[in-house]
């Protein structure tokens, strides 16, 4: 057993928790973090996505009462049945363009430069966001959605199109399904829980795609590091979930766009500098 490798597939586990479920892009991190780490392999890769499912069981978890509320009421109650139905056609885009542009996105775009440029392009968006949200405050407009129960099925398709430009590494899944929401009338609170509830299929489906599309790179002798991943994922973002939910009550999600902006002028003048050295 290499110990170096499980430490590595350890950290790795703890940066997909902790960014996941933040605006911050969990992907964009985890290209970075393997850089550094000299984890950037075609397994690394297949490790990157698989790893994803143990932040969903924390994400289940967390929203455990209303996941079991559901599906005990979804048989006879309509308002189940259209939650349900929702989340269905918001993971639908990004099933449809990841199967036919994944490839191409994955062979091209995921280098370190193209992640700090989308950080930085990402972080202006949300502080433009957060602008006009102040703006509809100040006007005393209410948000047009409050929760998740009360979005219609176009509701669910505009977020789920938006979802799908975190195709591209670096937007963020969570912070484009997150602010997406709340740019077309979601409460803060609404679309933060929405967003959770359409990784669950989202993040499920990639990582089993993965796995079996990728199943001849893979072997028993690698089922450690996939554990420690997957453990040190679910912890990490179990916490951190717990934490945003409580963040969100009072906060913004400004102090995310300024790490974003400043991150990624790092990782570019790093790399243009030459003091450190990212791999592709």
């Amino acid at each position: 057993m290499d110990i170096t490798l499980l430490i590595k597939a350890a950290i790795m586990g703890i940066v997909e928790g902790l960014t996941e479920f933040l605006p911050i892009s969990s992907t964009g991190h985890l290209i970075l973090a393997g850089a550094l780490l000299g984890f950037d392999d075609e397994k690394a890769k297949v490790f990157d996505i698989a790893i994803q499912t143990g932040a969903i069981f924390a994400v289940i978890l967390v929203y455990w009462q209303k996941i079991r509320h559901t599906v005990v009421a979804l048989p006879s109650e309509k308002q189940a049945q259209q939650f349900v139905l929702n989340v269905l056609i918001a993971f639908l885009p990004a099933v449809v363009l990841g199967l036919l542009f994944g490839e191409a996105i994955k062979a091209h775009l995921f280098t370190p430069v193209v992640v700090a440029s989308t950080f930085i392009i990402g972080g202006f968006i949300i502080l433009w966001a957060e602008k006009r949200q102040e703006r509809k405050k100040n006007n005393q407009s209410a948000a047009r959605i409050n929760s998740v129960e009360e979005m219609t099925a176009m509701d669910a398709l505009k977020v789920g199109l938006v979802q799908t430009l975190a195709m591209i590494p670096g937007t963020s899944r969570s912070g484009a399904t997150i602010i997406g929401g709340m740019l077309l009338g979601m409460s803060r609170k609404a679309a933060t829980d929405f967003s959770f509830f359409l990784a669950m299929p989202t993040l499920i489906g990639a990582g089993a795609y993965s796995l079996y599309k990728e199943r001849a790179l893979l072997s028993m002798a690698d089922l450690p590091m996939f554990l420690v991943g997957l453990v040190f994922s679910f912890i990490s973002a179990w916490l951190c979930v717990r934490w945003l939910l409580r963040y969100i009550s009072t906060h913004n999600f400004v102090p995310f766009a300024w790490y974003r902006i400043v991150f990624g002028v790092v990782v570019l003048a790093t790399d243009w500098s030459g003091v450190v050295t990212w791999a592709a």
